[in-house]
């Protein structure tokens, strides 16, 4: 998986927080997750006009994976990366770098796999909205 920060077409800085360090010192590894999601809603909100609260698509995380190469530890801010590998009809997988403030190799890498359904349903979306897909083929390599 893609490692340097240069790989990654879109990046949100996300400051740590006190709370994110464990009793060993650096971010435990759920918070890295959360900063997966944040990167990835903060585009889909922003740049994809996804209503998270009234609109009639939402994501589900379908699946997720994270490889740790390095610690984070507060108070850093993480540079989160984001690229898209994979645009479906009404899903997409995203990779996602996490990157500390000194050196370009990432502290961790994973995917994230959402599916797109209707928000009675739950049931997938024939297609992505317009929006959405176009923001996300922006980040496709």
């Amino acid at each position: 998986m893609t490692t340097a920060r240069s790989d990654y077409p879109h990046r949100l800085a996300i400051p740590t927080r006190w709370k994110d360090n464990d009793v060993y010192g650096h971010v435990n590894n759920v918070e890295y997750y959360s900063y997966f999601d944040t990167v990835i809603n903060t585009w889909l909100i922003r740049e994809g006009g996804l209503d998270i609260h009234g609109g009639g698509v939402i994501g589900v995380c379908a699946e997720s994976h994270c490889t740790f190469h390095g610690p984070l530890a507060f108070p850093e801010t993480v540079d989160a990366g984001l690229r898209v590998s994979k645009l479906g009809r009404s899903s997409v997988r995203y990779e996602i770098g996490l990157f500390g403030e000194a050196g370009d190799v990432a502290a961790a890498t994973g995917w994230f796999v959402h599916v797109f359904v209707d928000r009675e349903t739950r049931r997938p979306v024939g297609e992505l909205p317009e929006q959405l897909r176009e923001a996300l083929g922006r980040l496709e390599p």
